[in-house]
């Protein structure tokens, strides 16, 4: 049962094991409200897609626009979301954001009933714009009430564990919604389930008053404040390094992303519709793997994850390019997912980790378009390298950039072990 809980500074819960991060009040109303969260994002997202496929009687323009409303506001809104939750309350902010993101549903919902079916884009526009002001306030929630590092892990690993569920099912939801009950039951469930998010997050206790180390009582430019953002990122080496990372994940999922069909078509030698069986393997080894990475966070350091993870799916892409045969790609596509929770685990644990908490959310504002950005030049160039390189090197180019990502990790995970040996030397003299 969630209920309310005693404030973290009154009364710190020290165990990380999987079962005290299950026990934990603030896991339990985070977990609670991203489900709700997370059932509102798919059933809007596939009602979406599927009633302007059907409005615009399948035009790539109108369904293009789509990843426009989603993608567009990462770009444009990311960096300045995480520089206000830097400056406001993120227990508040989120809350805010998931009731602005239902009343956005609602209004289209409303505009829909008057008959302008276009109108449907602005609740993903809507809820996306918000996402990246409640995203950032999220991590600063992680970083205020759970200060057991290990605790930190595993409660990220938790929730990269819904997110996986959510990638298998959340089609298959919205799909099931629209298909049953039509674009307006769809939008009403969607305001409700964001609803029923913001609920939850009320069950936090309220924020802690917010003070500014330098000049107390003094309120920054908004400019000056990006500035900072920009500085803590460039001048600490951890969190350059663990941002180029992310960067160069970034652009080995994009350049194999649109190339999945030519792997079916070209290296196995299958109809097109084969495809979809492609993705039964990898939704599998992404719930495993988030609840396998869940299990190991209180046991294996983050650092070690993130590389264990990049090395994996650097093996496994280099696989699927070379696999010619479907059994051996299927068990590609399964390695490769059961690995990715332990990438994305390992490097925010580690951002949270090197980051002080009054940057969380400018830290985090620039590292999700700088991955994004990277998957994206990556999507829009895969078309021209196909026609330029084979398929093969393509993917051996990708896996290149996941063995790169691990090489920008050996000086955070060097610094980690030199910081591990000081404090067992220490214990040793004592």
């Amino acid at each position: 049962m969630v209920g309310r809980y005693h404030h973290p500074g009154r009364e710190r819960i020290a165990l990380s094991s999987p079962k005290a991060v299950l026990r934990h009040p603030f896991v339990q109303v985070s977990l609670l409200s991203s489900v709700f969260s997370q059932i509102g994002i798919w059933v809007r997202n596939f009602s979406v897609l599927l009633f302007v496929m059907e409005k615009s009687g399948g035009d790539a323009f109108a369904v293009s626009m789509i990843s426009v409303a989603e993608y567009g506001p990462i770009f444009l809104f990311s960096f300045i979301g995480g520089v206000f939750a830097d400056r406001w309350k993120p227990k508040k902010t989120m809350v805010w954001c998931d009731v602005l993101s239902a009343v956005s549903v609602f209004l289209v919902l409303a505009a829909l009933l008057f008959g302008e079916w276009q109108a449907v884009f602005l609740a993903t526009l809507g809820s996306a714009i918000c996402s990246q002001f409640s995203q950032p306030s999220g991590m600063k929630l992680f970083k205020q009430h759970l200060p057991d590092e290990q605790m930190q892990t595993g409660s990220i690993s938790l929730l990269q564990t819904v997110f996986a569920v959510f990638m298998v099912l959340g089609p298959l939801l919205g799909t099931l919604v629209y298909q049953s009950f039509g674009i307006v039951t769809a939008m009403v469930l969607t305001g409700i389930a964001f609803l029923l998010s913001g609920a939850m997050l009320t069950l936090i206790p309220a924020d802690r008053e917010l003070s500014r180390e330098a000049g107390a009582g003094q309120q920054t430019s908004l400019f000056r404040e990006m500035a900072e953002g920009i500085r803590c990122v460039c001048t600490q080496r951890n969190l350059l390094f663990l941002s180029l990372c992310f960067a160069a994940v970034g652009l080995g999922v994009g350049l194999i992303s649109p190339l999945s069909i030519f792997v079916v078509t070209e290296k196995l030698g299958l109809p097109p519709h084969y495809l979809q069986w492609m993705s039964i393997p990898y939704g599998l080894g992404e719930i495993i793997g988030g609840v396998l990475t869940f299990a190991a966070a209180s046991k294996i350091a983050p650092e070690r994850l993130l590389a264990l993870g990049l090395l994996v799916n650097a093996a496994a892409i280099v696989g699927i390019g070379l696999s010619q045969v479907l059994w051996l790609t299927l068990l590609a596509q399964f390695v490769l997912a059961l690995l990715q929770p332990a990438i994305f685990v390992g490097n925010n644990a580690l951002v949270m980790r090197q980051t002080d908490a009054a940057f969380i959310g400018r830290v985090m504002g620039i590292r999700t378009p700088l991955m994004t950005g990277s998957m994206v030049a990556m999507m829009s160039v895969a078309g021209i390298l196909k026609e330029m390189c084979s398929l093969t090197s393509l993917f051996l180019l990708a896996g290149g950039f996941f063995l790169i990502g691990l090489l920008f990790t050996l000086p955070v995970y060097r610094g980690s072990a030199n910081a591990s040996g000081s404090i067992r030397s220490e214990a040793d003299h004592a």
